[in-house]
C-alpha cells in the first residue's frame, strides 16, 4: 500500500467500486450510494473522507461525519461510516489504517466521541465499546443494537448525557441502520 489521503470528488468512481467488492451484494448498493453521497454532502463541520491507494488504485475508503446532539451544544462528535475495503486487500491493514488515520484528525480537532454502528469485534481492538455508547442514542431503530459503539476522545462534562443524536442528510435512511 502506498498511503492514505483526502479522498475527493473524482474519486467518486472508485469509491463506488470498493464497496461494490467489500460488501455482500444485499447490502453492497445502499453502501456504496451512501459513501458517495457522503463525500458530495456540504456538513458543518465538514466530514472527512480517506482512501487507501496501493499502485495508484483506490482499494479502500472511509468516512466520518459529523453527529450532533440535542441535549449539549459543547459537545462534538463523529460516526464512522461507511469503510470499505477490496477484498484482495482486506486483513492486510488497510482498514486499520484508515480508522487511525481518522482517529488522528478527530483527536486534532478536540472531538469528544467517535460513534461507529459495526461488528464489536472488530471495532473494539480501536477502543470502541458499547458500554460508551450507552449514553448515545441512534438516529433510527437498529437492526442489530449490539452493532451500536462508542470511543471517547475527550473526557467532559459534556459526555454525561448526550441522547439522541443527529447525522448527516446521508444517513438519514432508515435502512442503514
Amino acid at each position: 500500500m502506498t498511503g492514505i489521503r483526502s479522498a475527493t470528488d473524482h474519486d467518486c468512481g472508485d469509491i463506488h467500486d470498493v464497496y461494490m467488492l467489500a460488501f455482500p451484494e444485499r447490502e453492497n448498493h445502499i453502501v456504496a450510494s451512501l459513501a458517495v453521497s457522503l463525500l458530495g454532502e456540504e456538513t458543518s463541520p465538514e466530514t472527512i473522507a480517506l482512501v487507501a491507494e496501493a499502485s495508484g488504485k483506490i482499494v479502500g475508503h472511509i468516512a466520518f461525519s459529523p453527529v450532533t446532539a440535542r441535549s449539549e451544544s459543547n459537545w462534538s462528535g463523529y460516526i464512522l461510516a461507511p469503510l470499505g475495503v477490496k477484498p484482495a486487500y482486506q486483513k492486510c491493514g488497510v482498514g486499520k489504517k484508515l480508522i487511525e488515520r481518522g482517529i488522528t484528525q478527530l483527536r486534532e480537532k478536540a472531538v469528544n466521541v467517535i460513534i461507529v454502528y459495526g461488528d464489536p469485534g472488530y471495532y473494539e481492538r480501536y477502543g470502541f465499546s458499547a458500554d460508551a455508547a450507552t449514553r448515545f442514542s441512534p438516529p433510527y431503530k437498529l437492526q442489530y443494537p449490539f452493532g451500536w459503539q462508542a470511543l471517547v476522545l475527550k473526557e467532559g462534562k459534556e459526555n454525561e448525557i448526550v441522547g439522541e443524536l443527529l447525522c448527516v442528510k446521508s444517513l438519514r435512511n432508515p435502512a442503514l441502520w
